[in-house]
C-alpha cells in the first residue's frame, strides 16, 4: 500500500477493483473478504464469523477459502502485500491483453470514426496533481474514483481515455528549490518521479503514454499560443492595478490569500497595496453571455443565484463631474461616476472616490489638505487590504479640498471626498453621494458633517406607504416638483431616468452604461518558475507579439535565484 494506515488504505484498494469484482464472482467474495478486515478492523476469525453470516453456506466456505491464503500465517494479519502483488500481475496481463486487441482493432488507426465508434469513447480528465512532493490521502482519494469510473466504463465496452499529467509550474516549487539550492526544474523533476512511483503503488491506471508536465516546453508552447491568439483579438492586455503585494514572496496575491489581519497566507508578511502594470485577460466582454447562460445550467437555483451577484450586472448611467481645479493642473479634468439611480442626479450632495483614485496625489490635492488626504488614503488602502471592519470603513472619508460641478447646473459645486468604501476595481472608482436616496451614503454623510439634502424622489402613495418625512427612501418613485429637480419634476423615476441620461448626452457630460461586479482576471507574473509570457516590449511600437514559427519561449536557464 501507499503508506501503512490500515483501514483507509484498505478500503481505498478495494474500491478501485470494486467493478472487477461485480463482474466476477470469484473476486468479489475475494474482495469482501477483504473489506471486513479492511473496513472494520475485525480479527481473521471474526472476519470468517461475519463472512458466514453473509453467505450461503457453499458461499460461505469459498469465501474463507479464498480469504484464508492472504492471511499471514506469524501475525495472523491480513497480507496486504501479497494480496497486491497478485492483482498488479493479473492487471498488468489484461492491460496487455486490451492493448493488443485494440492494435488489431482496424478503427483505432482510422481517422474517420463511425458513429458506432464515437458512441465508445469515454474520456475520463481528473485534475493534475502539484508535484510539491510527496501524495497524501487526498490524492488516493481523488484517483482512486477518477480509477473507478475508468475501469467501469472499459468494462463495459468503452474506448477510455483516463491521462495523467502534473500542475508543475508555480511559487511553492520555487520557494522549495531556493530553499535547497537547486533548480526549480530538477525539484520538479525529482517529486514527479516520485509520485509516479507511489501513484502506482495504488494501482491506478493511467494513460502514461499521454502523461504531460505544464512545465515542459512543448506543453506550454501552447500556452503562449493561446496567449497571442487572445492578444491579437483584443481579449489581453496590460494596465496599472492596486494589488496585493507580498513582500516577502515578492508576489501578487489574491484577495482570498490575505487573512483577516492583512497577512499574507503563505508567508505571513504584512500585504501591501501597490500599483502595477500587469496583463488582464478581458472575460467582462462575456458578462452578459454568462449571466444569460445560467438558466440553461441544472443547477441548485442558491448556487446560480451567488453566480448572478458575482457578475453583478447593473444597468445605469455614466456622469462627468468636471473638476474645479486651475488651469495649470490639465491632468485630470473630471470625475466620472457610474450610478444605477440616474433619477436621484439632483439629489448629489457629494463625490466620493477611492483611496488609490489618481486624484489622489500630492501634485494634484491642494497643498494645505495633500498631506493628511495622502495618510488617510493610505490608512484605507491598509484596512481594505486586510478586510477591515466594513461598517467603519463604509463612514470612513476625508475631504480632499477639491469641488466638482454638476452636470446638469453648473452653479452647484460638490466636494469630493475620498472614502473607505469606495473601490478602484469597481466602476470608475468614484460614486456619487445621495444621502436621501441611499443608506450607505446617509451614514457617510452623517459621520463626516456633511449636509443632508431633502429627498429629490418621493413614493408614490398607491406603491409605496413609507411616509415622506423619512431620513432615507431608496425606492423609485415620483421626482418632486422642486426647483433641484428643474423640468424633470413630476416624472417617474424610470422616465426621468430617461429624460436625465439623454440631456446628459446632449451635453456631453453622460450616457447609458451597463456596470458589473465582475472584473477582468488578472494574470499575475513576478516570479522565475512560470511559463513565460510571449511579448517582446519595443520601446518605439509598445507590446508585440511573438512569432507563432518561435514559440516556445523558454524560461533561461542556470538563473541563479535568490
Amino acid at each position: 500500500m501507499l503508506v501503512s494506515g490500515g483501514t483507509h488504505v484498505v478500503w481505498y484498494s478495494f474500491i478501485s477493483y470494486a467493478y472487477h469484482m461485480v463482474v466476477w464472482k470469484e473476486y468479489l467474495r475475494e474482495g469482501l473478504a477483504v473489506w471486513v478486515v479492511g473496513n472494520s478492523a475485525m480479527t481473521p476469525v471474526s472476519a470468517l464469523a461475519s463472512i458466514s453470516r453473509r453467505f450461503s453456506t457453499r458461499q460461505a466456505a469459498f469465501a474463507q477459502a479464498r480469504f484464508a491464503q492472504w492471511i499471514d500465517a506469524s501475525t495472523g494479519k491480513l497480507n496486504t502485500g501479497a494480496l497486491e502483488t497478485k492483482w498488479k500481475a493479473r492487471w498488468a496481463e489484461s492491460k496487455a491483453l486490451a492493448q493488443q486487441q485494440r492494435q488489431a482493432d482496424p478503427s483505432t488507426s482510422s481517422t474517420e470514426l463511425s458513429a458506432e465508434d464515437i458512441e465508445k469513447l469515454y474520456y475520463v480528465l481528473v485534475m493534475f496533481p502539484y508535484p510539491s512532493g510527496v501524495l497524501h490521502m487526498g490524492h488516493v482519494r481523488v484517483y482512486t474514483i477518477s480509477d473507478t469510473i475508468s475501469r467501469f466504463y472499459k468494462m463495459s465496452g468503452k474506448r477510455v481515455i483516463h491521462p495523467m499529467g502534473w500542475d508543475a509550474f508555480g511559487l511553492p516549487a520555487e520557494n522549495a528549490a531556493i530553499e535547497r539550492g537547486i533548480a526549480p526544474d530538477a525539484w520538479t523533476a525529482s517529486n514527479i518521479g516520485v509520485m509516479k512511483e507511489q501513484l502506482s503503488r495504488i494501482l491506478a491506471e493511467f494513460d502514461w503514454d499521454r502523461e504531460l508536465a505544464t512545465c515542459d516546453p512543448s506543453y506550454y508552447k501552447w500556452t503562449q499560443y493561446i496567449f497571442t491568439r487572445l492578444f491579437a483579438h483584443g481579449m489581453v492586455y496590460r494596465k496599472e492595478a492596486v494589488v496585493n503585494w507580498d513582500p516577502v514572496d515578492q508576489t501578487v496575491l489574491a484577495n482570498e490569500q490575505v487573512d483577516k489581519n492583512g497577512r499574507s497566507w503563505r508567508s505571513g508578511a504584512v500585504v501591501e497595496q501597490r500599483k502595477l502594470k500587469q496583463w488582464f485577460a478581458k472575460i467582462t466582454d462575456y458578462a452578459d453571455d454568462l449571466l444569460r447562460d445560467l438558466d440553461s445550467l441544472d443547477w441548485p437555483e442558491h448556487v446560480k443565484s451567488m453566480q448572478a451577484s458575482w457578475i453583478g450586472r447593473s444597468e445605469g448611467a455614466e456622469f462627468s463631474f468636471a473638476l474645479n481645479m486651475p488651469a495649470s493642473l490639465p491632468e485630470i479634468e473630471s470625475i466620472s461616476v457610474f450610478t444605477s439611480r440616474p433619477d436621484t442626479l439632483f439629489g448629489v450632495s457629494y463625490l466620493a472616490i477611492a483611496a488609490d483614485h489618481p486624484l489622489v496625489s500630492s501634485a494634484l490635492l491642494p497643498k494645505d489638505r495633500a498631506e493628511e488626504v495622502l495618510m488617510c488614503a493610505q490608512q484605507m488602502s491598509a484596512s481594505q487590504a486586510a478586510g477591515g471592519d466594513r461598517t467603519h470603513s463604509a463612514r470612513t472619508g476625508v475631504f480632499t479640498g477639491l469641488y466638482a460641478r454638476h452636470p446638469l447646473d453648473s452653479s452647484r459645486l460638490i466636494p469630493v471626498y475620498v472614502a473607505g468604501y469606495v473601490l478602484s476595481g469597481y466602476g470608475t472608482g468614484a460614486v456619487m453621494g445621495v444621502p436621501a436616496h441611499d443608506v450607505r451614503d446617509y451614514e457617510f454623510s452623517q459621520a463626516n458633517g456633511l449636509p443632508i439634502h431633502a429627498p429629490v424622489v418621493a413614493p408614490q402613495p398607491a406603491a409605496d406607504s413609507q411616509p415622506l418625512d423619512a431620513p432615507v427612501f431608496t425606492g423609485e418613485g415620483v421626482l418632486r416638483q422642486i426647483p433641484e429637480n428643474g423640468s424633470f419634476g413630476g416624472m417617474s423615476s424610470a422616465e426621468a431616468a430617461k429624460a436625465i441620461i439623454k440631456a446628459a448626452a446632449e451635453c456631453g457630460v453622460g450616457k447609458h452604461a451597463v456596470n458589473y461586479r465582475l472584473r477582468d482576471w488578472l494574470l499575475s507574473r513576478q516570479r522565475y518558475w512560470g511559463a513565460p509570457v510571449p511579448i517582446i516590449h519595443c520601446s518605439s511600437c509598445g507590446a508585440v507579439p511573438i512569432p507563432e514559427s518561435d514559440l516556445p519561449v523558454k524560461l533561461p536557464s542556470g538563473i541563479e535565484l535568490s
